[in-house]
Order: C-alpha cells, then sequence, then structure tokens
C-alpha cells in the first residue's frame, strides 16, 4: 500500500527525520476498519543508528543541570495538553479508545507524567550522607588498611543515570505507557531509543514532535518503528544500549530477558497479569461490581491490571455473578466516537479472533457463559461483547492465562486460606483485589497475596506508588520515584573523615 504526503510518517533519529528503509506500513482503525496513516518501517541498520545517536548524546545530556533537564519536560509536557484535542482523536484513531479514556486517560494522563517528572525533589536523587565511625574491630580493620588513626570514613550514595535505555511500548496505551518511560529516563539523565507498539506507533511520533519543539538535543530522544522482528531485535541487542524498559507479554519478555542476561543490561519489565478480586461474603457489593465492572469497558479489557478472575466466596457468590452479569449487559459497545459507548473495539481483527477463541475455550472447559459471548452485530470494527463466565475452575485455561480482553471468569471459594490460595495459584502477579467489610481482614489477606500490588476495596491506583509485578509479571518498579530509580544507578562516593 503506497501512501501520499503528511499521510506517511518519518522516522525520528539523532533529531532528525528520515525517511523509512523498509517503506510504510498502513495503521488501522480498529472501529471503522479504515488506514488512519502510514507507519515507518524501520531497518535494522537505521535502529541501530538510533541507538548509536543515543550513546553520542548520552555524555552532554547526562552533564546537562537537572534543572534544564525538567524544564524540557515541563515545555512538552505544555505543548502536548495544546493540542490535547488532535493528539486524542489520533490516539483514538489507532486504538479504537473511548473519547473520554483518549482524552483523559491517554493523553491526559501522558501530559501528567511529563510534568510529574518536570519536579524532581533533591531527595528521589541522592542519600544523605554517611559518616561511618568504625569502633571496636571494624577500627582496627580500616587501620589496617591505611584508613588512618580515627578509622573514620565519610560516604555519599549518589544516583548517577544508566546510559541509553531502549523503550518498548504497549498498544494499549500509546500516551501514558510511553511518556511514562520518556519522562523519568530523560529526568534523570539517559537517553532513549522508543519502539512504539506496531499497531500504533503514530502517537508516538506526536510525542516526539512535542519534545523537539520542547528543546531536547539531537539523539537524546529517537523513534524507531517497525513490524518487523528485527527492530526489536536490534533495539534490544545493540552495544550502544545499557538498559531495556518494556511493556508487554510475558512470552516476549522472557525472549528481552535472555538478550538483556547475556550482556548484563539492565531491565524494567511491565508483563502480563491475571490479576485475582478476592471477594468475601462481607463485602460490599456494589463497589465490588462497579470496580471489577471497569475491566469490561476500561479499553475494552485490554490492560494488565485488571481483576479478571473473580473469587467469590460461596455466600455471595450468586449475587456476584448475577449482579456482574447485568452490569456487562447495560454497557454499550460501539462506535467509540460516540459520547454514550462505553466499550469500544479491540486493537486488531487478530486479537478479536483471540479473544473469542479463549470464551469458546471455557465453554467447552465447563464454564457457563452468563453474559456475552456473541459478536456483536456491526458490519465494520473489532468488536467483543463483554464477556462474565461463571462456575470457573482455577485450573481451566480462562482463568490461568491473560486474554487480554472484556472478559471475566468467576471462581467460587469456601474460607480465607481457600481465597489466598487460588489467588496465588498463578504464574502472574501483577495486581490482585480483596474487597472485605472487615478491613483488618482485607489487610491482613492483602500481605499474604503475591502480588505487585493490592487494591483493598478499590480498583483505583496511587500514581505515587510502586508498580510492577511479582513472579512472570515482570521485574523492577517503577511511577513516582520508584521510576526515577529504576533509571539510575547508585555510585557509592567514600572519602576520609
Amino acid at each position: 500500500m503506497s501512501f501520499e504526503g503528511s499521510d506517511r510518517q518519518r522516522l525520528f533519529v539523532g533529531g532528525s527525520w528520515v525517511e523509512p528503509d523498509g517503506g510504510h506500513y498502513p495503521v488501522i482503525d480498529p472501529a471503522t476498519e479504515e488506514t488512519v496513516g502510514g507507519a515507518p518501517e524501520a531497518s535494522r541498520d537505521q535502529v541501530l543508528a538510533a541507538c548509536a545517536a543515543a550513546r553520542e548524546a548520552f555524555g552532554p545530556w547526562s552533564r546537562t543541570a537537572p534543572e534544564e533537564r525538567a524544564a524540557v519536560l515541563a515545555r512538552a509536557a505544555d505543548i502536548i495538553h495544546g493540542h490535547l484535542g488532535p493528539y486524542a482523536e489520533l490516539a483514538q484513531a489507532e486504538t479504537g479508545a473511548t473519547t473520554g479514556t483518549a482524552r483523559g486517560m491517554q493523553v491526559g494522563v501522558g501530559v501528567a507524567r511529563f510534568r510529574r517528572y518536570a519536579r524532581v525533589e533533591p531527595a528521589e536523587w541522592a542519600v544523605a550522607p554517611q559518616i561511618n565511625d568504625a569502633g571496636g574491630g571494624t577500627s582496627h580493620a580500616l587501620k589496617a588498611v591505611g584508613a588512618g588513626k580515627a578509622g573514620v570514613m565519610g560516604a555519599l550514595a549518589v544516583r548517577q543515570p544508566v546510559g541509553v535505555v531502549t523503550c518498548i511500548t504497549s498498544y494499549n496505551n500509546p500516551w501514558a505507557n510511553p511518556a511514562g518511560k520518556i519522562a523519568p529516563a530523560l529526568a534523570m539523565g539517559n537517553t532513549v531509543v522508543v519502539k512504539p507498539a506496531p499497531q500504533d506507533p503514530l502517537s508516538v511520533y506526536r510525542m516526539a514532535e512535542a519534545l523537539e519543539a520542547a528543546g531536547v538535543p539531537p539523539g537524546v530522544v529517537n523513534v524507531v518503528s517497525g513490524r518487523s522482528v528485527e527492530v526489536g531485535e536490534a533495539a534490544v541487542s545493540s552495544p550502544d544500549v545499557d538498559m531495556v524498559s518494556f511493556t508487554g507479554s510475558t512470552a516476549v519478555g522472557r525472549r528481552i530477558a535472555e538478550a538483556c542476561g547475556r550482556d548484563m543490561k539492565r531491565q524494567l519489565m511491565e508483563l502480563g497479569g491475571k490479576g485475582a478480586a478476592v471477594v468475601f461474603d462481607d463485602a460490599d457489593i456494589g463497589s465490588a461490581v462497579a470496580g471489577i465492572g471497569t475491566t469490561f469497558s476500561f479499553y475494552s479489557g485490554q490492560i494488565c491490571t485488571a481483576p479478571t478472575r473473580v473469587l467469590a466466596q460461596r455466600g455471595v457468590y450468586g449475587r456476584l455473578v448475577e449482579q456482574l452479569a447485568a452490569y456487562a449487559g447495560r454497557l454499550k459497545v460501539g462506535d467509540p466516537r460516540e459520547a454514550s459507548t462505553v466499550v469500544g473495539p479491540v486493537i486488531s481483527a487478530e486479537h478479536r479472533d483471540r479473544v473469542e477463541s479463549y470464551v469458546e475455550t471455557g465453554r467447552k472447559e465447563g464454564a457457563v457463559v452468563v453474559a456475552g459471548g456473541e459478536r456483536p452485530p456491526y458490519e465494520r470494527g473489532f468488536y467483543v461483547a463483554p464477556t462474565l463466565l461463571a462456575d470457573c475452575t482455577n485450573d481451566m485455561r480462562v482463568a490461568r492465562e491473560e486474554i487480554f480482553g472484556p472478559v471475566v471468569c468467576v471462581i467460587p471459594f469456601d474460607d480465607e486460606e481457600e481465597g489466598v490460595a487460588l489467588a496465588n495459584d498463578t504464574e502472574y502477579g501483577l495486581i490482585d483485589y480483596v474487597w472485605s467489610g472487615d478491613v483488618a481482614r482485607a489487610f491482613r489477606v492483602a500481605r499474604r497475596l503475591r502480588a505487585g500490588g493490592v487494591g483493598v476495596n478499590t480498583v483505583g491506583r496511587n500514581m505515587e506508588a510502586p508498580f510492577g509485578g511479582f513472579k512472570q509479571s515482570g521485574v523492577g518498579r517503577d511511577v513516582g520515584s520508584y521510576a526515577l530509580h529504576a533509571y539510575s544507578e547508585v555510585q557509592a562516593i567514600v572519602w576520609p573523615g
């Protein structure tokens, strides 16, 4: 397919907009199946050139005053906010998100993340000086190595940038996810090579334009895209890259981790999830239904933090299933540009087929479809009806594998011990949830769940709290100060007292 004029996006390498060696491929609107524009297909050499440009820019950028780096991020935030309308329209066209989600949770959160890392407190940069009065046996050891009579040493722990960071981002949020990597990485003095998801890369190029207009020096930010596996492999394996920050599936994360391990590259991995929502008999059912129900609608279920595995204590199981089914049935599925739409399409026809195949697998395994289960009657668009599977067991594939769509399965349990055991019986461990009227029990159970985060009577998030997973849901933590730490190395400087 050929594209004309402004429909053809160029790569951003070393501060220049360059034509891709591999031509262009179509970005498809999941709601209309129309072409949004032409995304550039980078060659391996162009990806390596982007990594080399980032390496060359690293020295000067890392020595730039933190206040100057912060000012660039603040200007970028203002520029993005000033273009919120058209940027949100593009994000909606690429992802199929509803208008509210595109404006608020995609572009809006992207702006918020740039602003957050334009305000880095001194305490986030360094640990207070530590003076060791090496008394007793320690003083003898220090004297033995020539530490002087007093044996008193001063020490300072400082944070240094890692270097060149490859940021590989997810398709479900082409604004918040890249901004959550780029902003803290730049704030800490790193340079970046961004490889956006192939389904919706055009928004990330708009972000690069905003950063360029904000005054980011050439080579500090580079964006290369492509459908070929070679593009991502080159961005990971380049000898100029010191760290890889990846958001995506556990399967791809494993391959990236193997490549990073060979060269001892730093990793930040935010991978899959199969979040458990443990609902006890004494829970506020309305609150639980509203919280779990967002799984069906938010990004059409394409979100790793969703509580897609509902564990309901038997005393409330029937009511919970009934109310969740009613909730799913009330959700309007359709054109995301219409104000009344709650659930838009999933990202692609292939992904729709994958989600539908899981629903059929659930049926064959013995699950009961109590809501959804049929394709919505639209001629165009990749729509999936919000689907609730009841009478599930924790050994079913629909309960063990990440579906990444508007599908929720419900599993009964008898007592607290069984609820905790079922919740932890998974290879994932990103975010779990507990609903109970007994706050002491809710926090007790939360502490026993093997997950990077636990919501107690809420699906809300604190945007300064650490975010990341246990087990195969990832490696490392980001968000807030934790992101600054993730994109830095700790250096100890020691001197005689």
